[in-house]
């Protein structure tokens, strides 16, 4: 419980740092989305480093992204994914309906417009997953309704 609350607070605390130091002109706030999920690409890298170590090699790309939904989620966020669709021709689309960072915000719509920059790390953390798995991807975050969230994972073919 205490990890979670440590990850819940650090992360919040990203998101303000790199807003802050953009609003007294030490970036730019288009970039704050980018270094955001840069930092996630890296963390998302040395976890699945981590916890693939023991495991056995994924059969294709369906299964690493089970993987993704059942072990590394539950790892990270203390809960499944509630739902993975795919169209069978490399989108895949991770739902999870009580998405912990943005757990904090209020449900309404006013906060709305400010989860993005609360999403750009997961992008990423699921980005460098999956890059070490050997799947080169672009994932994208979709938000409709506070705390539901979509992230929708397009496979790049090499």
């Amino acid at each position: 419980m205490a990890d979670e609350a440590l990850f819940l607070l650090l992360h919040n605390e990203m998101v303000a740092g790199l807003y802050r130091a953009a609003e007294q002109g030490e970036g730019e706030n288009g970039r704050c989305i980018t270094k955001l999920e840069n930092m996630g690409f890296r963390v998302g890298q040395g976890l699945i480093e981590r916890f693939t170590k023991d495991t056995a090699r994924f059969k294709d790309e369906l299964d690493i992204m089970k993987f993704i939904c059942k072990d590394f989620w539950t790892t990270v966020f203390k809960k499944q994914i509630d739902n993975l669709r795919t169209n069978h021709q490399g989108i895949y689309v991770l739902q999870d309906n009580k998405f912990r960072l943005l757990m904090q915000m209020s449900a309404g719509k006013q906060y709305l417009e400010h989860a993005p920059k609360y999403l750009a790390f997961t992008c990423g953390l699921i980005r460098g997953g999956l890059s070490n798995l050997g799947i080169k991807s672009i994932v994208t975050a979709e938000v409709s309704t506070m705390p539901a969230c979509k992230f929708q994972v397009m496979i790049q073919k090499m």
